[in-house]
């Protein structure tokens, strides 16, 4: 059959483009250097020479790849020759980031930050956003940070200091009582009643405004306090009164930074002195040296629950500012002082604590089974690596952490936040890095190894 001259160069370009796709898929893609192009085997020659025939709108997949990566994320893209494969390789690591000093600095975006997360979202790594600080729902935090890096998140994958908190339930019934301490306004009681499922929740701004006298320093914020304190549900006791018609606290939980310290203790003391929680009480025990603690705390006094063990915190001033950490150590000396040096029983959360880190990890695995399916959780997750701003909570912790899955946890500092350079870390990481960039590129190249 004779064919014309277009015709057959047209079917001579289809065989050579199919020759050179064929030669690309017998090779592992590779980012080119000088070195490369130099010492290029004679089956790279080939296709070089049968690319100078193929037409130039011939698809060249592996380089075009590549391309797309490394200029939307400046990150290399792993693929290797594979033979009889029957299923997908699934990454086997995930990585934990802290938020302010790692993503933002108070409400900037990190440079780099956005283009970190949508690599990770594009290539299917799990990551869990773990942060100590708090004081919003979940809900409103994602939002606010996905605005703010222009990257959509999984509410799920959002962890705060105060997100355990949720699964008390001891504390959730209807006769059950506790106060919220932290935060702006009433904040962090609409999370603890709205999303927690808390029934009964009080905060010092609904106990000053009812009381001024509780507090009597407090008078210059009461405007303040009025504009969202909430009648109590029972009053404070008052010699005389019967205790079941008073208010009685079974759990104290600090939510977020205090922000008023002088009535946030007050309150705090005069509940673990009181008789069994009530307000306005004091316990007989107190000082008792035939007792346990001398008498401290040894009745049902409510517990003390922290969230948040951080001393510091990168704000938007040029040195670090000091968080719910300092507000419990400068507690902790107060109590010293009042007791003459009892023991202070209380709980502590967030970051480094292993409860902490076991409760990520348990989200990262559950959303390694939604991306993959059962192999998500067949298939073992053997590093992650968690990427913060702070020494002594995320370096730490990712440090100490004891995997109950076997789990290998990685420390990655970064110079954006907290860390001060030229200073040595109180918690030596894995590896220092400048940004949240560099840190995936460096995990992203340790995870081969």
């Amino acid at each position: 059959m004779f064919l014309p001259m277009p015709a057959l160069r047209r079917l001579s370009a289809s065989i050579l483009t199919r020759v050179l796709l064929w030669m690309e898929a017998l090779r592992p893609l590779k980012l080119y250097t000088k070195t490369s192009l130099i010492k290029q085997s004679s089956s790279q020659a080939m296709a070089t020479t049968l690319r100078s025939f193929a037409p130039k709108t011939a698809p060249l997949t592996s380089p075009s790849l590549v391309s797309a990566i490394s200029c939307a994320s400046r990150y290399p893209a792993r693929r290797g020759f594979q033979t009889q494969v029957t299923q997908p390789k699934f990454p086997d690591y995930a990585f934990a980031f802290d938020i302010d000093g790692v993503l933002v600095r108070s409400s900037t975006p990190i440079p780099g930050a956005s283009d970190s997360l949508r690599y990770l979202q594009e290539n299917k790594i799990p990551f869990i956003l773990l942060t100590n600080g708090g004081g919003k729902s979940e809900t409103e935090r994602v939002q606010d940070l996905s605005s703010k890096l222009g990257v959509e998140l999984d509410v799920g994958l959002f962890m705060q200091s105060h997100t355990p908190f949720a699964e008390l339930q001891e504390y959730k019934g209807k006769d059950k009582t506790v106060l919220v301490v932290g935060g702006d306004e009433d904040k962090c009681q609409r999370v603890a009643q709205e999303h927690y499922g808390f029934r009964n929740v009080v905060t010092p701004g609904d106990i000053v405004a009812s009381y001024p006298d509780v507090w009597p320093f407090s008078k210059v914020f009461l405007d303040y306090y009025k504009r969202f304190a909430k009648p109590l549900p029972k009053p404070l006791y008052k010699p005389g009164a019967r205790l079941e018609d008073c208010l009685k606290i079974d759990g104290i939980f600090v939510y977020n930074d205090p922000r008023d310290w002088g009535l946030d203790s007050s309150i705090i003391l005069d509940l673990l002195l009181s008789h069994d929680g009530y307000l306005g009480t004091l316990s007989q025990n107190n000082g008792n040296t035939k007792l346990p603690n001398r008498g401290y705390q040894q009745g049902k006094q409510p517990a003390l629950h922290y969230s948040n063990p951080d001393l510091w915190w990168a704000a938007s001033y040029h040195l670090p500012r000091l968080g719910q950490g300092g507000f419990r150590l400068a507690f902790d000396g107060l109590w010293k002082s009042v007791t003459n040096g009892a023991h202070l029983e209380k709980t502590v959360i967030g970051k480094p604590h292993q409860p902490t880190y076991e409760f990520a990890e348990n989200r990262l695995r559950a959303h390694r089974k939604k991306l993959f399916g059962n192999v998500g959780l067949n298939d073992p997750l053997e590093k992650v690596y968690m990427v913060g701003d702070n020494p002594e909570s995320d370096i730490r912790g990712a440090n100490n952490y004891q995997s109950p899955h076997g789990s290998k946890w990685k420390s990655i500092l970064v110079r954006t936040g907290v860390f001060q350079d030229g200073t040595e870390p109180t918690a030596k990481p894995t590896v220092i890095v400048d940004d949240v960039r560099e840190a995936v590129s460096w995990a992203v190249d340790d995870a081969k190894k």
